[in-house]
């Protein structure tokens, strides 16, 4: 992502040679924001090629909590700061224009969407305000340069299950973007207890929330193969 035409170059190598069915990028390039002009031909081309773009939080213990510390303290930015850094992220995406050059590009958000489903009220009414806090010239300008709100462009991306098992927390993502914008996940292989802990306990969330079992199948399966064009492959027994 250093080099965005090497990165080019990777997308068209992995998806036409490797079978690749979309890329994964982070939340920032060594502290650089997506949202850079630079990126720009990235997202364009994951457009033009139809598949998605799995965001990843990208924060490390050297991002300190607080001004004049050396480090973070205590996983700050493991638990808080990732999903900080992806809300910060969409923000800046949403704001850059993405999703009206590219209505149709399709970004999968780590961890359900992270802090706007349950704060989509704030993010909803706060955002319609933007430039009234501040004095900065560009905050006054970005929502004349949207063609709708920014919370409608949030409801844009979509979002994946792994959530540690947090059934409530997926009620709220499934409540914000919908049962065609979720597909499951549960950070595997990662997991404390060094086996399946993370997927069974997502599975056990995904029966616990409330949603129909149309739904559930459209989370579980139906909307990877769709994203995915997976249509091929023999359904799971």
């Amino acid at each position: 992502m250093n080099n965005p035409d090497a990165a080019l170059r990777e997308i068209d190598r992995a998806i036409d040679d490797l079978g690749a069915t979309g890329v994964q990028m982070y939340t920032n390039v060594a502290g650089r924001p997506l949202d850079a002009p630079e990126y720009r031909p990235l997202f364009a081309r994951m457009a033009e090629r139809r598949l998605p773009i799995w965001l990843h939080p990208a924060r490390p213990p050297s991002f300190a909590d607080y001004a004049g510390e050396p480090r973070s303290k205590f996983d700050i930015w493991w638990a808080f700061g990732w999903p900080y850094e992806t809300s910060a992220t969409m923000a800046r995406l949403v704001f850059s224009g993405l999703f009206d050059r590219h209505p149709d590009l399709a970004i999968i958000t780590h961890h359900m969407g992270a802090m706007i489903p349950f704060c989509a009220g704030r993010v909803g009414g706060g955002l319609d305000q933007l430039g009234s806090r501040t004095d900065d010239p560009d905050d006054m300008a970005a929502l004349g340069r949207l063609r709708k709100r920014p919370i409608d462009y949030f409801k844009m991306f979509y979002g994946d299950t792994a959530l540690f098992g947090a059934w409530h927390a997926m009620e709220s993502g499934l409540a914000f973007f919908g049962a065609d914008r979720i597909l499951f996940g549960t950070d595997m292989p990662f997991d404390p207890e060094k086996g399946n802990g993370f997927i069974r306990d997502t599975i056990e969330a995904m029966q616990k929330m409330r949603a129909t079992d149309d739904e559930r199948a459209k989370i579980y399966e139906g909307n990877a193969r769709r994203l995915l064009r997976l249509q091929g492959f023999g359904r799971a027994s």
